[in-house]
């Protein structure tokens, strides 16, 4: 195991450009790929990668992120010594605006102060690719850096390693607040070596619906799929044991992702089908993502749309999106004959 660095996840990120897929939850809880959610890729990148203890800090709709995760088993962190923390912010009536990542980094420097770990890896929650943090560190260690910044591109992506003791040293310092991890770079750039990190290999970050939808849709691509599921660093999710998906004589299914538990006697095309769903005789679905527990009755055509979870849509309804820009339905929405059942 890697007993050199503390794993950090920014869960406070928030953005209109998701909704309606987060009215209920927070960004790291998105579900994606048919079982996950977004945060699964950072946190599996973090424990393939020997890291033993790993933080949390969400800001707001974290209830479905903090079911999902529970108490870390999944990822074999549910252990007396290190493990899963989740550290949600702290509210007062006198302070109307949630507290910055930062803030909350402050409230909880118990937890950093009682690590053994000299390096912090921080990274965001909504960016999905395979990177072995293992070999980030060694390069940081090596160029004698004070902060690693991974790239793409010359793009950030939103994870660092820092020593630890530095980070302390700003959080004990009370004259100095940022709202972001980014902000403080920059603000340690002036006076501290901060040395870049290029990354290789595929790297999507879900920062709005285009994005989403775009990213769900290339993982269909078998050369994608490879190199986000690797064996060797497998993707973990918490487990639902569902019965093996029925198809009937009749459907079809082309280029498709299909979870466990679900109903097709339609035609699936092109599109990521998540656990439970049911889809009847006649229906035509391309090019779209229908999340747990979708119900789409007899003769309905959807294409280019994304249904959130638990969404019911009627027999011989058509839902139709623009290519690269889904019709997106809210979560337990009810449209069509069924609203009128």
């Amino acid at each position: 195991m890697n007993n050199q660095m503390l794993g950090i996840i920014d869960a406070c990120t928030n953005t209109t450009a998701l909704q309606p897929l987060t009215f209920y939850r927070s960004i790291a809880a998105i579900p994606f790929a048919g079982r996950y959610r977004l945060i699964d890729f950072t946190l599996s990148n973090m424990v393939n990668s020997g890291i033993s203890s790993v933080a949390i800090f969400p800001r707001d709709r974290y209830r479905a992120l903090m079911d999902h995760i529970g108490s870390g088993k999944e990822w074999d962190l549910d252990r007396k010594r290190d493990g899963l923390f989740i550290f949600p912010p702290m509210t007062s009536d006198l302070h109307l605006e949630s507290p910055s990542l930062f803030t909350q980094f402050r409230y909880h420097i118990d937890y950093f102060l009682r690590s053994k770990q000299e390096y912090v890896l921080i990274a965001n929650s909504y960016t999905i690719c395979t990177v072995d943090f293992e070999h980030v560190l060694q390069r940081h260690i090596a160029s004698n850096a004070d902060i690693t910044e991974m790239k793409q591109s010359d793009k950030s992506l939103n994870m660092y390693i820092i020593n630890k003791s530095i980070l302390v040293n700003i959080l004990q310092n009370e004259s100095h607040d940022f709202y972001t991890i980014k902000e403080m770079v920059r603000y340690m750039a002036q006076s501290h070596l901060v040395e870049k990190y290029e990354h290789h290999g595929y790297t999507a970050e879900i920062s709005s619906l285009d994005a989403y939808y775009k990213t769900s849709m290339e993982i269909l691509s078998p050369d994608v799929w490879k190199q986000l599921f690797i064996n060797e660093r497998p993707v973990f999710t918490k487990v639902k044991d569902e019965p093996p998906t029925r198809y009937a004589k009749k459907a079809v299914v082309k280029n498709s992702m299909i979870a466990n538990g679900c109903v097709i006697e339609g035609h699936v095309e092109n599109s990521i089908i998540f656990r439970g769903v049911k889809i009847g005789k006649g229906t035509v679905v391309k090019n779209s993502i229908v999340m747990q527990k979708g119900v789409i009755l007899e003769n309905s055509v959807l294409e280019n749309v994304v249904l959130d979870k638990d969404v019911k849509i009627g027999s011989n309804e058509t839902l139709l999106g623009e290519s690269g820009l889904p019709r997106v339905i809210a979560k337990g929405t009810t449209q069509g004959a069924l609203m009128k059942s």
